[in-house]
């Protein structure tokens, strides 16, 4: 049997919205994007959301509307996928790592404070496999301090959590639509935050800081631009926005579906010997993006090849940032620093998790991984 690790569902309804836009005069930045913001800041239930091509991009654009660049730094987990940190860079700043929880693999908020100096401006905290961190104290933190906090939520579009929902603690939040995500339009990213003059900020930076982009230029007549800051290219295009509108009514449906999906799994793999797994607050609501388990770090590998060799689609997310020879060379980073983060990327594995998933694919996985456990 085969088991891809992701299958996108684009259906009919999401076609059909493509194809419509295709027909349309403008393919880029346009009216389809203003709807995608509107309806996703509505779900969100959050003022502002602007479209732009990636989660990191989002996270860019937000540290330097922020007023976040050289000589400043900014507190985030190692725990994660290097574009979180990499982003950091782009905006000019140093990331500063801390440690994790050990049983949610999410930024320990209780180191944060010691990580604290006179160059610190912001808190990056990640929602690790969509599990929101613990943003009623990093938000208590960051007033304490007079510090700026970004999310980074590619995982967590459905996230909840101390009657909190994603971005409304925070001075910004950045979103993936990546190929695999819940949400997706193959590439793309959006920015929520709370203020209009912020929203003009990112809609200008995402354009290279144009004050109009090409669909304000002919509005009743052609108007011409101007530039009061160097921005990037970064924006959404009307087809990425298309087919992400039709997808927002379904979100609710698809969570449903992927807790059913992770809860089969649960069930199969409960009580087997050298198998673990992330801990979900009680009470909080994850967007199961990701299903993760800890096995043994010196047979990680092997199993990875063992169910792929069984025609199993499978990942590790994530391996530390510490460990890349970028950031060991260039801040003096080693391992042993970070023993939870450290501990959590040596075991982990991650297995197939989508709404299209079928009963006997996930029992297939399930029987296939404690079949290779059982010969360790």
């Amino acid at each position: 049997m085969k088991v891809d690790f992701f299958r996108h569902n684009i259906t009919a309804s999401d076609r059909k919205a493509l194809d419509r836009v295709l027909r349309g005069l403008f393919i880029t930045t346009g009216g389809e994007v203003n709807r995608f913001e509107e309806r996703f800041a509505k779900y969100l239930k959050v003022p502002y959301v602007v479209g732009v091509t990636s989660a990191t991009a989002g996270l860019h654009l937000a540290l330097e509307a922020l007023d976040i660049g050289k000589g400043d730094e900014v507190i985030t987990t190692p725990m994660t996928f290097i574009a979180t940190a990499n982003a950091i860079l782009h905006a000019g700043a140093t990331p500063k790592f801390v440690d994790v929880e050990p049983d949610t693999g999410n930024i320990d908020h209780r180191l944060i404070e010691k990580a604290i100096t006179k160059k610190t401006k912001a808190i990056l905290p990640v929602h690790l496999y969509g599990q929101l961190c613990d943003m009623r104290a990093i938000s208590k933190i960051a007033r304490k301090y007079k510090l700026k906090v970004v999310e980074d939520a590619a995982h967590a579009v459905e996230a909840r959590r101390d009657g909190v929902t994603v971005g409304q603690l925070s001075d910004a939040a950045a979103f993936s639509f990546y190929a695999t995500k819940n949400l997706t339009s193959g590439e793309g990213g959006a920015i929520s935050v709370h203020t209009k003059k912020l929203k003009t900020i990112l809609g200008q930076s995402r354009t290279h800081g144009l004050t109009k982009d090409a669909a304000g230029k002919y509005r009743k007549k052609y108007q011409h631009y101007d530039m009061k800051f160097c921005g990037w290219k970064y924006n959404m295009s009307n087809i990425q926005a298309a087919l992400l509108v039709p997808q927002i009514s379904r979100i609710e449906k698809n969570l449903k579906i992927r807790k059913k999906v992770w809860g089969i799994y649960l069930k199969e793999l409960k009580g087997v010997e050298n198998l673990g797994f992330p801990k979900i607050v009680p009470g909080s609501r994850s967007a199961l993006h990701l299903f993760t388990a800890w096995v043994p770090p010196k047979h990680r590998d092997k199993i990875l090849w063992r169910l792929e060799e069984k025609g199993i689609g499978v990942s590790a997310n994530f391996r530390p940032i510490h460990y890349t020879t970028y950031y060991k060379k260039n801040f003096n980073l080693k391992k042993g620093m970070f023993p939870n983060a450290e501990r959590i990327g040596d075991s982990v594995i991650t297995l197939p998790l989508y709404p299209t998933l079928k009963e006997k694919q996930i029992k297939y996985v399930c029987k296939s991984l404690k079949e290779i456990l059982k010969t360790l």
